[in-house]
């Protein structure tokens, strides 16, 4: 039987901190934990598969889900689309998943507009020198992308005072058990367990 609440996490920060691979050791770690699958309107790449990867749709269909009010949040980049599917979330949710939602800063704030006690988590680098080697470490952009990257990084750390917690990724198997411990912390709060409490309380 299912006694704990649904939670959704919502998990941000700069590009090259580290928050895929955070992703997958805690989501190897806890059976309860769901990553949300983004909707996005680009082609399928070779290996993506339709579920796990994302949610491959048409234009057309995704700005029908936007106007059925089924995309919580999404953005633009070059002619892509991407958001964030309400119904799965909602579906996992009730089944008392703790939800996490991977999402940069901007669609973090509209979230928060629609699950105000939903829990926020900020992966931060040790510094931006280290941000920087770790972006040119990849070799997968030019210099002009990384001037870029960076900069956008800048304004996203000034957004980390707007998230519950601040993780320093400055050992990865360091962060991800923070991570993953804010998160199991957070389950046994009174304000999440007081329907549990109820429930006891009346079988005595």
């Amino acid at each position: 039987m299912q006694n704990r609440e649904g939670m959704l996490v919502l998990f941000s920060g700069p590009s090259g901190v580290g928050k895929d691979t955070v992703l997958d050791i805690i989501l190897s770690k806890d059976d309860y934990l769901q990553r949300s699958v983004s909707l996005t309107t680009r082609e399928k790449r070779s290996g993506e598969i339709d579920g796990e990867d994302y949610y491959f749709i048409t234009k057309d269909e995704f700005l029908k889900m936007v106007k059925d009010g089924q995309v919580l949040e999404y953005a633009q980049y070059g002619e892509n689309i991407y958001g964030t599917p309400k119904a799965p979330v909602d579906k996992w949710l009730k089944e008392g998943k703790t939800v996490i939602l991977k999402i940069e800063v901007k669609g973090a704030q509209k979230i928060r507009e629609l699950y105000p006690e939903a829990l926020s988590i900020f992966l931060l680098p040790p510094s931006m020198q280290i941000l920087e080697d770790r972006i040119r470490g990849r070799g997968t952009e030019d210099e002009q992308d990384i001037k870029r990257r960076l900069e956008i990084a800048k304004n996203e750390i000034l957004r980390s005072a707007d998230y519950d917690f601040v993780v320093i990724n400055d050992n990865i198997d360091e962060a991800s058990n923070n991570v993953l411990n804010i998160i199991k912390a957070l389950n046994f709060t009174y304000k999440r367990m007081n329907k549990k409490i109820s429930e006891v309380i009346k079988n005595v």
